[in-house]
């Protein structure tokens, strides 16, 4: 992952210190991912019971994207970037550069929406 110092518009809007909690974040959703699946096919739930994995895989998901792309999806929809200290947002005045996170936050969540739900398919109909 390439090392990027400042915001780059549609691109890039956190920093180090904010990169580290989506990943503690996607950790997070994903151990809950993980956890969730164990005890539905453990409790022998119906397969449409199965879909509630559907959720936490989807934090996973766009937390991972997060992480790798350096871009928080709910600080690009509130037009806000952080490369500070965690808390610290500042306002992205540039109306194009509000645009193109707005926009890139909406194909991240989209791609992550997507993801899960292929992805729980394949748990809903897994012979298991």
């Amino acid at each position: 992952m390439a090392d990027h110092p400042a915001y780059q518009p549609g691109s890039c809007n956190i920093g180090s210190a904010e990169v580290e909690r989506r990943r503690r974040a996607a950790l997070g959703a994903l151990i809950a991912t993980v956890g969730i699946g164990a005890w539905l096919l453990v409790a022998g739930a119906p397969r449409e019971a199965r879909w509630l994995v559907a959720l936490p895989l989807a934090g996973t998901v766009v937390g991972v994207l997060q992480v790798r792309y350096r871009f928080c999806v709910a600080y690009g929809l509130r037009g806000i970037r952080n490369f500070g200290a965690l808390g610290r947002t500042e306002d992205v005045a540039d109306a194009a550069a509000r645009t193109a996170d707005r926009r890139t936050a909406a194909i991240r969540v989209g791609v992550s929406v997507v993801a899960a739900g292929l992805l729980a398919l394949l748990f809903v109909n897994a012979p298991i």
